[in-house]
C-alpha cells in the first residue's frame, strides 16, 4: 500500500491465492496512509503542531506520491482443480459474502493450509463478483485449446456474462507483443472483454532476491535448484499509471477496463463492522435484558443494598453503553461466564472494560469496582469507535467445554477462533533462509547460536562471525545475512490464537473465510487479533489459566474437608496473616509472585492491602523495569525519596502509585493531559502500548510528546522521563483492570496456602502442569509448612493427589497415580475400581485389574507397593516375572502347577542415594532425603560422613 502511495495510484486490487488472510494489513495501512495525508495537507504552525486546513491564497502542494491515497479493492486468486484461476473482486457488500463463501467451503473440505476448489463452488456463489480469468500458461504456444481450459470458457462466459473477463499481462520474456496479439484474438472469440494488470508479486524489483528465497522455503529446496519456479528478473513488480500506459500501447482498451473495474467494485472492509450477535431473548431487547441481569447481578452481590455510589456507577455505565450500541457485547461475556458457572467451571474476568459496576453485576468478574480507580470512559468512550476489550480466563483444563458450547449455541457458520499471524523471528530467519541459500548444517547452526549479535550493527555482526569461525566477506554469506536481516518481521503462516473468539449475528463465513484448525473440531478464521480489531469486529477472548484450575480445585477441597462454601468473590478480604507471609516472600506456587524477581521484590514492597497486591503485579514487568520505575516507587514507598508532582492535574492521575506511571491507562492520561494529545493521537499510543506486543510503535510519538509537553510548561527533563518510562510500556505494559483481576487470584491463592498449605498443595498438584516450580519443590514447600505427605500406594492412592485423615485429627496429602511417569489415567481408574478391600501381592493387581506388566513395573518402580511388605526391587521383581500380555484364562491360577509368578530371588538392598534417584526417575520427587543432604559431608568441611548407604 506505501508503493501504491509512492506510485501515484487512485486503487489498487490484491489477492492472495485461496485466500484474503492479508487484506486486513492492508486495509489498515490503507487508512493510515489516509490520515498521514489529510494531516500533511494543512499548515504547520510554529510548534509543529497542526493548524487549520490550508488556505486559498496559498499555493497548494505539487502533486507527489505522499499525497496519493490509494483505495485497496479486497480480492483473492481462486485456483480451481478443475478449471484455471481466476481472480474475484468484489463489488460490493454481497459480493465479498460470496467470496468468503467460495473460500470457506474450499478450505473446510481440506486440511489446515489447504484449498480444494472446483468450479461449482464458483457457480453457487458468484453474486456480486466482477472475475477476471487467467490463460492457464503464459507461454505463445496454444491459445486457449492447447493449454487446456478453453473447455471451460464457454460455460464461464454464458454463466456469467458481463462479470468476466480476460486478463492480459505481461511475462516479461521479449515476447509480450505477440502474446497481447494472441490474448486479443482470444477474447474477440469468446466475447470477452480484456482487462489489463501486472499481476505484480512484489512491491518493487529489489525484492526479486527475497521472492526466490520464499520459493525456496515453500518448495523445500535450495534457491540453486529452482529452475523455472525463480523469477526470470524483477520486473513483476507494481507500476505506476504511466507505466501501465507504456506497457500497453495499443491496447487501451484494456486499461480502460481496469478502470472501469475499478468505479464498479466499490466494496471496503470498512462496510464489515458492527456485525455483533444481537442477543435478543425471550422479547427482549439486548438495552433491556442488559438492565435487567446487571439490577438483578447487583442485589446478588450486594444482598444487604448497593452503596449510592455503585448504583450511580451502575446507572452511568449503561447510558454510555446504551449510546454506544455496546449491550450485545456485554451480554454475549455473560452468557458465556454464565454456561461456565452452571458447569461450576471458575473464571475470571480482565480487560479493559472487565473491572466495570457492570461485569461484576453480570458476573463476568470478581473485583469490587469500589477498589481501582478506573474511569469507564477510558475504556468505552465516544472517541474511540470500537467496541470495550474483556478477556475472561477459564479453568485450563475445561476450557475446551467452553469453546465447543460458543461453536454449538452460535453455530460453527456464526462462530470461530481467530488466527495468529507468525513472523519470522531470529533462529527461524537464519534456518530457512540459511538452508534455501545453500549453507551447510554446521554453518547454521553456529550462525543461530551466535543470534544476539546479528541484528546490532554490522561491525557487531561481522566481529562475531569471526569469533565463531567464519568468514563475513564470503559472498555467499554475506548474502545470506542481508536477506535474514530483509525478512525478519515477514509472515511465514498462520497458527491458531489461544482464545480469542470472533462470534456475528449473520453468518461468519459471510464475514471472513473458515477453515479447520488443527485440532479436532475447531474451525477459525484467517484474521488475527489485530485485524479484528482494525475492524471493529467482536472478539471474545476465551482464555485458559492454571491457578483458576488450582484454586477450583483447592475450594473443593475445602467444602469437601471443612465444609466451606467458598468462591472469589467470598473468600475473606485483606487479612493479615496472608500479607505477613506474603511480605516474608513465603510464596512458592502463590500466581503471580512465585518467581525469583517477585519474591526479591516482595519483602521490599511490603504489601498490606489488595490495591499492594494491583502494584506488585504491575510493577515487575518488563515495561516498567525497562522505564525504571521500580526503584523510585520503592524510594517514594518506604520514605526515602519525596513525592512530588509536577501538576495538581497529573497528580490526580499518579497519585495512588506516588507519581510513578506503572499502568497502561497512566501512560495515556499523562499523554493526554501534560501533552495535548488528541484522542485519537491518544488511541494511537494505546495500540503502541498493547500489552503483550513486542514490536510497538511507541517512538514515533517521541517528537509529538516533547512538544505538547513543553507547551504545557513541562520541564524537558521531566518530559523525557516520562517518555522514557512510557516507552518502556512499548515492550510490556499492564493494565490497571488487568492488574486488579490478577491481584484477586494472587490473594485467593496466597490465602488457600496461608490456612490450608496441605490442601494448596494438593490443588496445585492436580492442576501440573503449571507455574515456575517442580512437583518435588511443591512437596517439599508443604513439607516446610508442617504437612504430612503420604508415599503413592498401590491400596490408598487414586489417579489425584487427596487429602485423607492423618489419625491426629488433622489431614495428610496423599500422593496420587497422576505422579508416577508415563501411568495413564486409564489404568489407575481400572486399578482403584477393581481394588475393593485392598491387594494382596503384585499379581492380585494384575489378575484383578487386568492391567499389563509394563503398568505394574511402572508402579514398582514407583515404589507402590511398600506396604505390601515389598521393597522396590521385590515388586519390580515380581512385575518383570508376569510374561503374559494376553487376556486370563478362566480359573488360571487356581490350578495346581499353572502358577506363571516365578519364584522370589535374594536381592541386595537399595542404598539411599540409589532409592533417591529411583524416586525422581520414576515420579520426579522423593520423600526421602534431599539430593544434596547425602553429599553435604562432602560439600562443608567438618560434617561428619553420613555415608550414601545412610
Amino acid at each position: 500500500m506505501r508503493r501504491a502511495a509512492m506510485a501515484g495510484l487512485d486503487a489498487i486490487a490484491i489477492a492472495d491465492v485461496n485466500s484474503v488472510a492479508g487484506i486486513v494489513r492492508a486495509h489498515t495501512e490503507a487508512r493510515e496512509i489516509a490520515r498521514k495525508v489529510r494531516e500533511r495537507s494543512r499548515v504547520d504552525d510554529a510548534t509543529g503542531l497542526i493548524g487549520p486546513p490550508c488556505p486559498d491564497h496559498i499555493p497548494k502542494p505539487p502533486s507527489a506520491p505522499i499525497y496519493a491515497t490509494p483505495r485497496l479493492m479486497p480480492a483473492a486468486r481462486l485456483e480451481f482443480t478443475d478449471a484455471p484461476p481466476l481472480t474475484a473482486i468484489p463489488e460490493n457488500r454481497q459480493g465479498w459474502a460470496s467470496l468468503c463463501r467460495i473460500l470457506s467451503k474450499g478450505r473446510l473440505r481440506a486440511e489446515k493450509g489447504s484449498c480444494l476448489l472446483t468450479l461449482s463452488d464458483l457457480v453457487d456463489f458468484a453474486e456480486g463478483l466482477q472475475l477476471i480469468l487467467h490463460p492457464a500458461q503464459l507461454g505463445l504456444a496454444g491459445g486457449c485449446g492447447a493449454s487446456g481450459w478453453e473447455q471451460h470458457v464457454h460455460r464461464l462466459t454464458r454463466r456469467f456474462a458481463g462479470k468476466m473477463q480476460l486478463g492480459l499481462t505481461p511475462a516479461y520474456d521479449g515476447e509480450d507483443e505477440a502474446r497481447f496479439a494472441t490474448r486479443k484474438a482470444e477474447a474477440a472469440r469468446m466475447n470477452m472483454p480484456l482487462v489489463a494488470t501486472c499481476a505484480p508479486v512484489m512491491h518493487q524489483g529489489r525484492r526479486r532476491r527475497l521472492a526466490d528465497v520464499l520459493s525456496a522455503v515453500r518448495l523445500g529446496c535450495r534457491v540453486d535448484a529452482l529452475g523455472k519456479g525463480a523469477q526470470a528478473n524483477g520486473e513483476r513488480r507494481m507500476r505506476s499509471a504511466s507505466e501501465m500506459t507504456r506497457l500497453f500501447e495499443g491496447y487501451e482498451g484494456a486499461l480502460a477496463q481496469t478502470e472501469r473495474l475499478q468505479e464498479i467494485c466499490t466494496f471496503s472492509l470498512d462496510e464489515l463492522r458492527y456485525e455483533y450477535p444481537s442477543e435478543v431473548a425471550q422479547g427482549e431487547t439486548a438495552a433491556e435484558r442488559l438492565r435487567r441481569l446487571s439490577y438483578e447481578g447487583l442485589r446478588w452481590r450486594y444482598p444487604h443494598g448497593a452503596p449510592e455510589k455503585v448504583r450511580a456507577m451502575l446507572e452511568h455505565e449503561l447510558a454510555l453503553i446504551t449510546k454506544l450500541n455496546y449491550e450485545p457485547y456485554f451480554l454475549t461475556v455473560r452468557d458465556v461466564v454464565a454456561f461456565a458457572r452452571s458447569r461450576d467451571i471458575l473464571c475470571q474476568g480482565r480487560g479493559s472494560a472487565a473491572n466495570s459496576v457492570v461485569c461484576y453485576c453480570l458476573g463476568v468478574t470478581s473485583v469490587s469496582p469500589e477498589i481501582g480507580t478506573m474511569v469507564f470512559e477510558r475504556f468505552v468512550s465516544e472517541a474511540r469507535d470500537e467496541p470495550p476489550d474483556i478477556d475472561v480466563d477459564f479453568e485450563h483444563e475445561r476450557r475446551e467445554e467452553v469453546i465447543q458450547h460458543i461453536y454449538e449455541r452460535y453455530g460453527r457458520h456464526r462462530a470461530g477462533l481467530c488466527a495468529t499471524v507468525v513472523h519470522y523471528r531470529g533462529k527461524r530467519a537464519i534456518r530457512e533462509v540459511g538452508r534455501a541459500m545453500g549453507l551447510t548444517e554446521d554453518t547454521i547452526s553456529a550462525l543461530s547460536s551466535q543470534l544476539w549479535g546479528f541484528f546490532s550493527t554490522d561491525a557487531v555482526q561481522d566481529e562475531r562471525m569471526r569469533e565463531i569461525g567464519l568468514d563475513p566477506t564470503d559472498r555467499r554469506l554475506a548474502q545470506t545475512m542481508d536477506l535474514v536481516h530483509e525478512i525478519i518481521g515477514f509472515p511465514r503462516h498462520l497458527s491458531q490464537h489461544v482464545g480469542g473468539f470472533i462470534m456475528t449475528e449473520g453468518r461468519l463465513d459471510e464475514l471472513v473465510p473458515i477453515e479447520n484448525a488443527s485440532m479436532e473440531d475447531r474451525t477459525v478464521i484467517c484474521w488475527d487479533k489485530d485485524d479484528i480489531d482494525s475492524l471493529g469486529i467482536l472478539k471474545v477472548d476465551v482464555l485458559s489459566l492454571g491457578m483458576l484450575t488450582c484454586i477450583r480445585k483447592g475450594f473443593d477441597l475445602l467444602a469437601r474437608h471443612h465444609g466451606m462454601d467458598l468462591a472469589l468473590a467470598t473468600i475473606p478480604p485483606e487479612d493479615p496473616t496472608v500479607y505477613d507471609m506474603l511480605c516474608k516472600a513465603d510464596s512458592i506456587g502463590v500466581f503471580q509472585v512465585e518467581s525469583r524477581a517477585q519474591m526479591n521484590f516482595l519483602p521490599r514492597m511490603k504489601p498490606r492491602n489488595f490495591y499492594d497486591l494491583v502494584i506488585e503485579v504491575a510493577i515487575i514487568r518488563p515495561g516498567p523495569i525497562q522505564g525504571d520505575m521500580v526503584h523510585p516507587y520503592i524510594r517514594r514507598r518506604n520514605g526515602e525519596e519525596t513525592v512530588t508532582f509536577p501538576s495538581d492535574e497529573l497528580g490526580e492521575v499518579l497519585g495512588k502509585t506516588l507519581g510513578v506511571p506503572l499502568f497502561q491507562e497512566q501512560a495515556m492520561q499523562i499523554a493526554i493531559i501534560g501533552a495535548g494529545f488528541s484522542p485519537e493521537e491518544a488511541d494511537r499510543l494505546r495500540r503502541s502500548l498493547a500489552t503483550f506486543k513486542k514490536h510497538g510503535s511507541v517512538s514515533e510519538f517521541h517528537d509529538r510528546f516533547m512538544r505538547g509537553m513543553k507547551k504545557n510548561g513541562y520541564d524537558e527533563e521531566f518530559a523525557a522521563r516520562c517518555f522514557s518510562q512510557i516507552e518502556g510500556f512499548g515492550s510490556y505494559g499492564f493494565p490497571e483492570s488487568h492488574a486488579a483481576s490478577f491481584a484477586l487470584l494472587v490473594y485467593a491463592s496466597a490465602w488457600i496456602k496461608c490456612h490450608h498449605p496441605g490442601i494448596f498443595a494438593c490443588a496445585l498438584l492436580n492442576s501440573q502442569p503449571m507455574g515456575f516450580y517442580a512437583p518435588a519443590q511443591i512437596v517439599r514447600d508443604a513439607r516446610e509448612h508442617g504437612v504430612e505427605v503420604r508415599a503413592v500406594d498401590i491400596n490408598e492412592s487414586f489417579w489425584d493427589n487427596v487429602m485423607e485423615p492423618d489419625g491426629r485429627g488433622g489431614l495428610a496429602l496423599r500422593l496420587g497415580f497422576r505422579q508416577v511417569r508415563r501411568l495413564r489415567e486409564e489404568d489407575a481408574a481400572w486399578i482403584t475400581a477393581a481394588r475393593g478391600n485392598g491387594y494382596q501381592t503384585v499379581e492380585d493387581v494384575w489378575r484383578r485389574a487386568g492391567i499389563g506388566p509394563h503398568v505394574l513395573t511402572r508402579l514398582a518402580e514407583a515404589d507402590a507397593f511398600a506396604s505390601l511388605g515389598l521393597k522396590r526391587r521385590e515388586a519390580l521383581w515380581e512385575a518383570k516375572a508376569i510374561r503374559s500380555e494376553k487376556p486370563l484364562p478362566l480359573f488360571a491360577g487356581d490350578m495346581d502347577g499353572e502358577g506363571i509368578v516365578e519364584a522370589a530371588a535374594m536381592l541386595p538392598e537399595m542404598s539411599m542415594g540409589e532409592q533417591v534417584v529411583e524416586d525422581y526417575v520414576s515420579m520426579r520427587l522423593t520423600l526421602r532425603k534431599h539430593p544434596v543432604a547425602l553429599l553435604r559431608h562432602l560439600l562443608t568441611p567438618g560434617e561428619p560422613n553420613q555415608g550414601l548407604t545412610d
